[in-house]
């Protein structure tokens, strides 16, 4: 079974550090017992580019981010650019995959299925859209982002759900390139605000059940 910790409110530079620190001891023990790690947190307003980003899908340039407090960081994860902010749900399952299943494309799907079983619970249909990674209403709608690292069969980054977040500052982005889709949010869709404890209970929940 995975530890848990919850690492609060965090900028997104140091959690990616923590994460790095985190890989490299499960590395250096994996022979001896599962030492995986699931992250809690949020970050301050950012905008990560990933090892496929394009700056086109960026829509302001750098001073004018920093002019609104958001900052810009690139990143090695997979995928294109995304946005991350206070009161979005962000899931850093850092898995030795050699404990579970030495397969990266079953753990996106696995990752995704925790998604949609965390929202059903609030009466939301998610589902996946041919050919993008992440959860989706209507096949319209994107509430949950996801985007990962792997080496030596250990993860990084992960998801992040939208939950209570200021939706508009995704304006200043195409998220992850795609132009014709909508961005949305759990806050958004039901019309109420979500109670972030609870939220992150039923996600440990689903979660425990699917990487036992």
């Amino acid at each position: 079974m995975f530890k848990i910790q919850d690492w609060g409110l965090i900028p997104y530079i140091e959690s990616s550090e923590r994460q790095k620190n985190i890989s490299q001891n499960i590395l250096a023990n994996r022979e001896q017992n599962n030492n995986s790690v699931f992250v809690l947190c949020e970050h301050p307003s950012v905008i990560t580019i990933g090892k496929s980003g394009s700056l086109d899908n960026i829509l302001f340039d750098e001073e004018t981010l920093n002019s609104k407090n958001i900052q810009l960081s690139y990143t090695n994860r997979g995928g294109d650019v995304t946005l991350h902010n206070p009161k979005q749900l962000i899931g850093y399952p850092i898995f030795d995959l050699t404990y579970y299943k030495t397969d990266l494309h079953w753990f996106l799907r696995e990752i995704e299925e925790c998604i949609i079983e965390v929202i059903a619970e609030y009466g939301l249909k998610g589902g996946r859209v041919d050919g993008l990674t992440g959860v989706w209403l209507e096949n319209e709608r994107k509430i949950c982002a996801i985007g990962l690292h792997c080496s030596r069969w250990i993860t990084s980054h992960g998801f992040a759900l939208n939950v209570n977040n200021d939706l508009s500052e995704f304006e200043n982005i195409i998220p992850c390139g795609i132009k014709e889709k909508q961005v949305t949010s759990l806050e958004k869709e039901l019309n109420h605000t979500i109670d972030m404890i609870e939220l992150k209970s039923e996600i440990l929940s689903v979660f425990k059940k699917h990487f036992v």
